[in-house]
């Protein structure tokens, strides 16, 4: 009875790690990748919209002139490259001010810097790698993919549980544990990791476009790296959401030839 039970549940994991990796409705722009992804453009532009102006009124907004112009000028120029893939965008800069190394892009071209990154950031190279990288999740489209994902793995489990309705409650909770694990460890965080490569890329090669040497991108890792580093140890890179510093600075470094062609001088 119980090697039946594992065989049913290795059945249906199975089945949803091959549907996010086999289903492609989409392809996602520079790196032509398939996508899987059940949210129009238009729900997903509508969330971050809804998002971006609750925040405005939660969050305090930096003052500072000079970070806002660096900001605007920066975002304006990696927009103006990657609106030819996201022509509906409606794009907003907003720096906010926290001590927080971060940024974001939502849905619809809402971008949020917040103030503690500008130091790592350094110059505008190093923000429009940030930037470039931001920018680059929301043109791939890559919440309303992680949405879809959920979404699957939700009714795999339900479809699971529900084979099992009949099953000795015990191995019915252990089964529903194991394929949570599975999910989040063998798909979730890999397919989140893969995401964040897939947006340094994009990224790169948006900042490349835009007029900004390619290899501030390296050196704005490395010193995002020495950051993270003085912050205390990291998780496990298989239970990481991003990919190490490390692998990131690799990465880079390999895509560099092509940006490098892609390289057009700001005039």
């Amino acid at each position: 009875m119980k090697m039946k039970l594992l065989r049913r549940f290795w059945l249906f994991a199975v089945t949803v790690v091959a549907a996010v990796g086999l289903a492609g409705c989409n392809t996602v722009p520079v790196t032509g990748r398939s996508q899987f992804n059940l949210m129009s453009t238009g729900q997903e532009m509508q969330l971050g919209l809804t998002s971006f102006t609750e925040l405005k009124k939660q969050a305090a907004i930096s003052k500072d002139v000079n970070a806002n112009a660096l900001v605007q000028k920066v975002g304006q120029r990696i927009a103006a490259v990657a609106g030819a893939d996201m022509p509906d965008a409606k794009w907003e800069f907003v720096v906010f001010e926290s001590k927080e190394a971060n940024a974001f892009c939502l849905p619809g071209g809402k971008v949020g810097v917040y103030t503690g990154l500008l130091p790592i950031s350094k110059d505008e190279a190093g923000l429009a790698t940030v930037l470039g990288h931001e920018i680059a999740h929301a043109v791939a489209r890559h919440g309303g993919e992680r949405m879809s994902e959920v979404m699957l793995m939700q009714a795999g489990g339900q479809l699971l549980d529900s084979s099992l309705a009949n099953s000795d409650p015990r191995w019915r909770a252990v089964a529903s544990v194991a394929y949570g694990v599975t999910s989040q460890v063998g798909v979730e965080l890999p397919h989140s990791r893969k995401q964040e490569a897939e947006a340094d890329e994009i990224g790169l090669i948006y900042m490349a476009r835009a007029g900004y040497e390619p290899e501030a991108a390296v050196q704005f890792w490395q010193r995002f790296g020495a950051f993270n580093q003085q912050q205390g140890a990291a998780q496990p890179a298989f239970l990481r959401t991003h990919p190490t510093d490390a692998a990131r600075v690799k990465h880079l470094q390999e895509l560099l030839p092509r940006a490098k062609a892609e390289f057009r001088p700001a005039k």
